[in-house]
C-alpha cells in the first residue's frame, strides 16, 4: 500500500509570479515527499500573471506535460475567471479562488495590497464589507479552494486577528463555505488563526493544504499547516486531494 503523502494545492512558477519553471518546482517538492500542485494566477489585475482566454489555453497545455495537480488561482474581483470557456477550466484538477480585493458599498473595489483604508471606513466596517465579500464569493465562483481565508487590507495586518475577526464573522464564512462545499486553506504563508479553524471543521468545512510558494525555499513547505490541522483534529482524510475531491461547478 502506497503511502499517504500530502499535496501542495497552491504553488506559483514563472507563469505568473514565481521563480521556478513548471519542471524545476516539481522536481523540488516532490523532494520534499509532497505531490506538487501548481496555481499560478489568471487575472487581468495580477501584475505578473496568466492575462487572457488564449493566454490560459497555453497554460493549461503547459501544465499538462508535468505530474502536478494542475490548478489556476483566480481573483475573485477579476472578470478574468467568467470569461473561460467551461470546457477549459475542466482540463483543470481543481480551481482556487482569492479575495486580492472586495466590492465596495458605494462603487469600486479596494485591493488589499492599497496601503490605506478609504476614507471614513473603519476597520470593523471593512471587516463587515469583507466578511459580505466572501459571502458572495461562496455562491458565486466556481472554485474548489478559498486561497488564504484570512487575508485582509494591508492595513489592518498587524492586528490580533482575534480581535479582528469576530465569532460571528467567523460562523457566516464557515457556513458559506460549507454550504458551498468549497475547502478553506491552510496557508503557510498567511497562516488562518487556531480560533477559526475550529469554527470551520466544526460545520464540516473541507481543507487543503497550501504553501502559497513563490521561491524554490517556498514551494512543498506544508509543516505549519499540517501541524495547525493535527493541533484542531483534521485528518489527512478531510484534506482536499485535487485528484480525488475536485468538481465540476
Amino acid at each position: 500500500m502506497t503511502a499517504w503523502r500530502p499535496v501542495d494545492c497552491h504553488a506559483h512558477t514563472t507563469w505568473s509570479d514565481g521563480l521556478l519553471e513548471m519542471g524545476e518546482l516539481v522536481e523540488r517538492v516532490q523532494g520534499l515527499g509532497v505531490r506538487p500542485g501548481i496555481a499560478d494566477h489568471v487575472s487581468y489585475d495580477v501584475a505578473y500573471s496568466v492575462k487572457s482566454v488564449e493566454a490560459t489555453h497555453a497554460y493549461i497545455e503547459a501544465l499538462e506535460q508535468h505530474p502536478a495537480a494542475r490548478g489556476a488561482e483566480f481573483c475573485w474581483h477579476d472578470e478574468l475567471w467568467r470569461e473561460l470557456p467551461a470546457e477549459l477550466l475542466a482540463r483543470l484538477t481543481h480551481r482556487i479562488g482569492s479575495l486580492h480585493g472586495v466590492f465596495l458599498p458605494g462603487g469600486g473595489v479596494l485591493h488589499l495590497w492599497d496601503r490605506a483604508l478609504p476614507d471614513g471606513l473603519a476597520p470593523d466596517e471593512y471587516m463587515s464589507v469583507h466578511v459580505e465579500n466572501l459571502e458572495r464569493f461562496a455562491v458565486e465562483m466556481p472554485v474548489d479552494i478559498l486561497a488564504h481565508p484570512t487575508l485582509v487590507s494591508l492595513p489592518l495586518r498587524g492586528l490580533p486577528p482575534e480581535a479582528l475577526w469576530t465569532e460571528a464573522h467567523e460562523d457566516r464564512i464557515a457556513r458559506a463555505l460549507a454550504t458551498a462545499g468549497i475547502a478553506f486553506e491552510l496557508s503557510a504563508r498567511y497562516p488562518p488563526h487556531e480560533r477559526l479553524v475550529r469554527c470551520a471543521h466544526s460545520h464540516g468545512v473541507r481543507f487543503s493544504l497550501g504553501s502559497d510558494g513563490h521561491t524554490p525555499e517556498q514551494v512543498g513547505q506544508l509543516d505549519s499547516p499540517r501541524a495547525l490541522a493535527a493541533v484542531v483534529g483534521i485528518t489527512d482524510d478531510e484534506l482536499f486531494d485535487p485528484w480525488r475531491d475536485a468538481r465540476s461547478r
